[in-house]
């Protein structure tokens, strides 16, 4: 006689669950795309790939974001990811600054120090910034030339709402670029 028990079926599930997840697969397909979405904004590819690799710590962690729609999980929190480094990296830089007003550098830069200080993206970059941040994921994950029905799914929206979202966006970067640089 065969007795099931309701630990038991639950032991079952959790293993049906555990068996669907396999973040080895998600890693392989996913993790160069992620990578170069990171990348975009933070204009470092070291940095970007040590930053995805980060985004698929998180989804290890979260066994809630397993359940849901993985992918989706995953580009949102890499240009979430992207972001925050932005901010860190302008704030740095302010207290870099700042800490010349009161010690002058002694030591000149290099070339890879002038390529990286290109003053375009680092408009872009000032400018991604200070715009909301859900604005700033439509806008990053558009230059991936992620399609509307993909950013739909990453940010959790109605298909139809992502093109108006999108000018929006696309708006409020042109007005804070001119703001901040004047028309160029």
């Amino acid at each position: 006689m065969y007795i099931v028990n309701a630990s038991t079926d639950a032991v079952a599930d959790s293993a049906a669950k555990e068996a669907h997840f396999d973040i080895e697969v998600l890693f392989r397909a996913h993790y160069a795309r992620v990578a170069r979405t990171i990348a975009r904004v933070v204009r470092d590819h070291a940095r970007s790939e040590e930053l995805a690799v980060d985004v698929f710590l998180k989804l290890w962690r979260n066994h809630k974001a397993q359940q849901e729609n993985a992918e989706a999980w995953l580009y949102r929190v890499a240009v979430n990811a992207g972001l925050d480094e932005l901010r860190r990296q302008n704030r740095r830089e302010h207290y870099e600054r700042m800490l010349t007003w009161i010690r002058p550098r002694s030591v000149a830069a290099t070339p890879e120090d002038i390529h990286s200080q290109s003053q375009r993206q680092d408009k872009v970059r000032s400018v991604l910034s200070a715009i909301e941040p859900r604005q700033a994921q439509f806008l990053l994950l558009r230059s991936q030339d992620f399609s509307y029905q993909e950013v739909a799914s990453i940010l959790e929206l109605n298909p139809a709402s992502v093109g108006t979202l999108l000018s929006r966006a696309q708006e409020s970067f042109r007005k804070e670029y001119i703001k901040r640089y004047g028309h160029q």
